[in-house]
């Protein structure tokens, strides 16, 4: 059933029931959160952002058909590793028919059954009788999330790993793209691609997350790596989960590759499906509070393994999270060489982050806005920053006060001055961090 809502002044916005009841629910959960002003602003704005239709296009059946019979010089072996428990009939049925229509034929499925009724076993076992790449494991006993990944791996034949929960779905070109990735860079160890949502019943795609590329000071904000992740398996037997962090086990591997030195990298294309339902932390955040306090100890974790004097606080977004120094960044982090925030001029943002050739990444939006999957409110490290509003390492303050004398004194624009300072601030090798709760307010 499709439904219309309005904000002030503006036309209807069509919305399934689902989406209209999550978003209420999700403006009450806000508002306890962070006051009902802050609610106001988050409600507007996911409003305007459902007016974006979102359908997944899945790739053309002569793309998929040329990937059948795509000829590879090396086609290592994937092991789709699914920990299951109590999962239901159907999820179960559509997540194995979704590795069976992968288009990169040299897989195996690993399900490792931690539930104590038969459901997975009646669905899984005919499925190993038609298909031998299709592998059921009981497992002893439930050990949690992380314990039953971890003896599932023991199961693991492939050179690379893909994690798969057990009430989700793959895109049918998922592995091969994945594959092709790995092919290209083979020294990487990790993998991810971007993702969508889909309804219970899979009519409904929603919610497009197109991730950026490996930026560690985004990862730091919150697990936007997620899904579809593959490794090494060399390297996640190596790391493994750890049943502390449940809940939050997968951010808590991928900061760990991290500390570890591990090469990551993206695959721009939605290859993986979360299904939202009532229980699961896509349909409702709040349904598994225990991860977002298991996340804010892994990040703790991973300030201690990189000698960081840091912990983490929870963001206003759930799941969110800000990286606090003990003194400032710049003492902790010898590599990053400025900071800085969002100019803003009548409740919007006027200057602030910038890509390389200068435009404004958050430029227009109000103040109060978050942005897409929040990332305007999120620290990252970005190509430029304006001279107006930043911090500045002490080594680099000669620098910047000559750029700064150049603009007050009216011999360039503000936009090029800071785009060429940003430039040489970059090539003597220093990152720069957008720190979007430093705000700069002007009357120009």
């Amino acid at each position: 059933m499709w439904l219309h809502a309005f904000a002030c002044g503006e036309t209807p916005i069509t919305m399934t029931g689902r989406q209209l009841t999550d978003g209420i629910k999700k403006t009450f959960r806000y508002a306890k959160r962070n006051g009902w002003r802050n609610a106001y602003y988050a409600a507007s704005e996911r409003l305007k952002q459902l007016k974006k239709r979102y359908e997944y296009e899945p790739p053309s059946d002569e793309l998929l058909a040329a990937q059948r019979t795509h000829i590879w010089v090396n086609a290592p072996k994937v092991s789709v590793l699914v920990p299951a428990y109590e999962t239901n009939e159907t999820f179960m049925k559509e997540l194995i028919d979704s590795v069976r229509a992968q288009t990169y034929s040299n897989w195996e499925l690993i399900v490792a059954d931690a539930g104590k009724g038969g459901g997975v076993k009646n669905v899984v076992y005919p499925y190993t009788r038609e298909d031998a790449r299709i592998n059921y494991h009981r497992l002893g006993e439930n050990k949690g999330i992380s314990g039953n990944t971890n003896a599932g791996l023991s199961f693991v034949n492939g050179t690379y790993t893909a994690l798969l929960d057990h009430d989700d779905l793959l895109a049918p070109d998922a592995l091969y793209e994945m594959v092709c990735a790995a092919a290209a860079q083979p020294e990487a160890a990790l993998f991810y691609s971007d993702e969508d949502k889909c309804d219970a019943k899979t009519e409904h795609f929603d919610t497009p997350h197109k991730k950026p590329d490996f930026d560690l000071d985004h990862l730091l904000t919150n697990n936007y790596i997620c899904h579809l992740a593959m490794l090494k398996t060399d390297v996640l037997k190596s790391l493994r989960l750890r049943t502390e962090y449940d809940g939050a086990q997968d951010y808590d591997l991928f900061l760990r590759a991290v500390a570890a030195g591990k090469k990551i990298v993206h695959v721009p294309k939605v290859l993986y499906h979360w299904r939202s339902h009532g229980q699961s932390t896509a349909d409702n955040p709040e349904s598994k509070r225990y991860a977002y306090d298991a996340g804010r100890r892994a990040l703790d974790d991973f300030y201690r393994s990189m000698g960081w004097a840091a912990h983490a606080e929870e963001d206003m977004h759930v799941g969110f999270y800000r990286t606090v120094y003990e003194t400032n960044i710049f003492d902790v982090r010898s590599e990053v060489g400025l900071t800085g925030g969002r100019l803003v001029r009548r409740n919007k943002v006027t200057g602030g982050a910038m890509t390389a050739d200068g435009t404004l990444l958050y430029g227009g939006m109000p103040v109060h806005y978050s942005g897409y999957m929040n990332r305007a409110v999120l620290a990252q490290s970005v190509p430029a920053l304006d001279l107006r509003c930043m911090s500045v390492r002490e080594e680099l303050k000669e620098l910047y006060a000559e750029y700064t004398a150049r603009l007050e004194q009216g011999e360039g624009d503000a936009i090029d001055l800071s785009l060429s300072f940003c430039t040489e601030v970059r090539r003597q090798g220093y990152l720069l961090i957008y720190n979007p709760w430093d705000l700069c307010y002007t009357e120009r």
